[in-house]
């Protein structure tokens, strides 16, 4: 069943993705030749229009083939034939609704169970949050001037600078039920104990409900910047080299993480594992937005790039030049897709 529920899960997000594309492509009266999910051999088909509708072997990927993409054509549905905004807003279209998937799946997870507060229930003895006055009922608003409108803010930032010095601005309300703004200078301490540095604050790990539509459409929109923000500091991490192989997680150990969350949730009841999937499509929808617009050629971000050049400079990149540069992309990717699933074929059976 856990396999199921991964290809499940995978297909939703790629076929949203996919069909942002092709939806725009249709808008902007450009001729789809196949609309497909998964990659590889056909597995069954079936044709309307001038469109054929595929599903193929592997569930891993989908495609959304326009007429004339990748070489000169005289008809004008062709996609390099119309005008470049229009072409623009055909392959931003993709990531868009990953992003649009992502915010609507939050808005039934923050509507069923609420968000994680920034509110604290107490603070650890003898540790910094204590000694610089914090206590239960505060409210932390910014971390050096970072926002904070969830827990996981902190955590993230604790997770990305650990053991450095940080201004904690909270917000404190009184019996009169006055709000008073509080700033101070936490540095965090090393527990024995805990294994690690800490602030010394504590929530309840439980999720507040939303009050009314306002908070709901609020936090289900951050929902999704929260996880954009993850991914491209992730990302610029990688970059520094901060996160190794290790830290990496491809298809398969994606569905071993999907497989699981359908373990570990099930015996609480289909709505929780419903709702706990649902946070994992929010995570994977966003993630796959994030990456399909980084400038790298053969991704929709990369194809953006040729796209932004011509609409600055009034005439488009020779397309044997872009498609050399495209093709290069895919070649890298290709080879960084073999690694990931290398690595994670690695991680899965020899950690």
């Amino acid at each position: 069943m856990s396999i199921l529920v991964a290809i499940l899960v995978f297909g939703m997000i790629i076929l949203i993705h996919e069909f942002g594309h092709f939806i725009v492509a249709k808008k902007c009266g450009i001729g789809v030749l196949e609309f497909s999910i998964g990659m590889g051999p056909r597995l069954c088909c079936f044709v309307k229009g001038e469109t054929r509708y595929s599903i193929k072997a592997f569930p891993f990927g989908g495609s959304c083939m326009m007429l004339g993409e990748d070489e000169n054509a005289e008809d004008p549905r062709a996609f390099n034939n119309k005008p470049v905004w229009s072409r623009i807003a055909v392959i931003a279209a993709g990531p868009v609704f990953n992003f649009i998937l992502a915010f609507i799946l939050a808005l039934v997870i923050i509507h069923a169970v609420g968000y994680d507060s920034p509110r604290l229930v107490g603070v650890l003895n003898g540790l910094p949050a204590q000694e610089q006055g914090m206590q239960a009922g505060d409210v932390i608003t910014r971390l050096n001037r970072e926002p904070v409108v969830v827990y996981r803010d902190v955590t993230l930032y604790m997770y990305l600078h650990p053991s450095e010095p940080v201004d904690v601005e909270f917000k404190r309300t009184l019996e009169s039920g006055e709000t008073l703004k509080h700033r101070v200078r936490l540095v965090p301490r090393y527990s024995q104990e805990h294994g690690g540095y800490m602030l010394g604050i504590q929530t309840s790990g439980y999720r507040e409900p939303v009050k009314g539509i306002g908070e709901t459409l609020k936090y289900s929109a951050y929902e999704v910047v929260y996880w954009v923000k993850t991914a491209v500091k992730s990302i610029a991490m990688m970059v520094r080299g901060q996160v190794g192989a290790q830290d990496m997680a491809g298809p398969v150990r994606m569905v071993s993480i999907i497989d699981e969350t359908v373990e570990e949730t099930k015996q609480y009841g289909w709505e929780t594992m419903l709702l706990s999937l649902a946070n994992l499509c929010v995570l994977l929808s966003a993630n796959l937005g994030v990456m399909n617009l980084l400038p790298i050629p053969a991704l929709d971000g990369g194809r953006l790039v040729f796209l932004v050049v011509e609409a600055l400079r009034g005439k488009p990149v020779d397309k044997e030049k872009e498609g050399m540069v495209h093709m290069a992309g895919m070649v890298l990717l290709m080879g960084l897709m073999v690694f990931v699933l290398f690595n994670d074929i690695v991680m899965l059976f020899f950690k």
